[in-house]
């Protein structure tokens, strides 16, 4: 069974996303990354700017003119962060399951969304806090829902590891 289904299948409320998630610039990077790997790299860079720019909207800090996040709010942001977080498992189970080159570079991509979960892990309680405080229901809501699918997510790369590893960090050549 896909991981992706496996994790996704073990949350109860996940909220769609009401905009699209990616800027026109991210897509056509996407878009143009054939490789499971660059574009999980694209995904999960994309995934990290939601986090930061919820938080700096809610400690204050605005965007400046022509930030293609401008007109989003914290909220717009986590389910950003979901929906990129749900396209990068079913990017990587694809990937897994079908032969051919991108089922080789299944390990890096899975390392990438391990490393990315587990700072998503310590972002997300802050966002919580946050949300607590400035009593935003409905981020405190989609921040809940984005911790136990970060925490499914890093769960199934963990695992997903243990079926394809990430190849070895070459050693640096000694002088």
């Amino acid at each position: 069974m896909p991981l992706s289904v496996l994790i996704l299948a073990g949350l109860t409320s996940v909220a769609a996303p009401r905009k699209e998630f990616l800027t026109d610039k991210e897509i056509e990077q996407i878009q143009d990354t054939q490789a499971v790997d660059g574009r999980v790299k694209i995904y999960l860079e994309a995934a990290a700017l939601r986090l930061k720019t919820a938080e700096d909207r809610l400690v204050g800090k605005e965007s400046v003119a022509g930030d293609p996040l401008e007109f989003f709010s914290p909220e717009d942001m986590l389910e950003g962060y979901l929906g990129i977080i749900k396209s990068v498992m079913i990017n990587i189970d694809e990937a897994a399951e079908k032969p051919g080159p991108n089922q080789a570079l299944v390990g890096k991509a899975l390392k990438s969304l391990k490393s990315t979960t587990e700072k998503a892990a310590v972002q997300l309680p802050i966002l919580r806090k946050i949300a607590e405080e400035k009593r935003k229901e409905e981020l405190w809501n989609l921040v809940n829902t984005a911790i136990e699918l970060t925490d499914a997510a890093n769960e199934g790369a963990k695992y997903g590891l243990t079926k394809h590893p990430a190849p070895a960090e070459k050693e640096k050549k000694k002088k």
